[in-house]
């Protein structure tokens, strides 16, 4: 698969495909998106939110979880904030995320049948690492964004002018229901 990107990559670049995707690295609409990864958003999100390129900046994972209050997500948005101007966060989680109700226990045996050893996985824990935290997903979706919003909204670096709120979007239509 990646071999044929890689063939319609340059196909792209010599017909100049990138010409209406040209812009800069400050975002228009100073906003911020933290979302999920889902493969069902990767259009339907910006299209239902009606941000074109150079709008936002889209900051996504699994789940559209914020894991540690210094995790890559909150470094992003720290970033976002500081360097690129950003003065609004929305976090958008989705309807039927595979996140919900994720565990590392619904991990292990496909770790394990794909070579990932019993003591890899020790090893990883003696370091400090709790896998049943860091794979751990969520079992109530708006439980989840508002304690989303309420990690940004409250946290040493991010100013209090910055406006955060918290969304679910319906995975096939796009509706989005705001999460107080």
């Amino acid at each position: 698969m990646i071999d044929e990107i890689l063939e319609y990559n340059k196909t792209f670049v010599a017909s100049k495909g990138y010409e209406k995707y040209v812009t800069d690295k400050y975002p228009d609409k100073k906003l911020a998106v933290l979302s999920c990864m889902d493969t069902r958003l990767t259009e339907l999100l910006p299209a239902a939110l009606g941000l074109r390129n150079g709008d936002a900046k889209i900051i996504k994972n699994a789940g559209g979880l914020i894991i540690s209050a210094f995790d890559s997500v909150v470094r992003s948005l720290v970033v976002a904030i500081y360097e690129l101007g950003v003065e609004e966060i929305m976090v958008v989680a989705h309807s039927g995320c595979g996140a919900c109700h994720m565990s590392y226990a619904h991990f292990h045996d496909s770790m394990i049948a794909r070579g990932v050893t019993d003591q890899t996985l020790d090893t990883i824990r003696k370091c400090g690492i709790d896998l049943d935290f860091w794979l751990e997903g969520f079992k109530d979706t708006p439980e989840s964004v508002r304690k989303t919003v309420d990690t940004i909204r409250t946290h040493p670096l991010v100013p209090g002018d910055v406006v955060v709120r918290g969304f679910i979007i319906d995975s096939e239509t796009g509706a989005l229901e705001e999460i107080f």
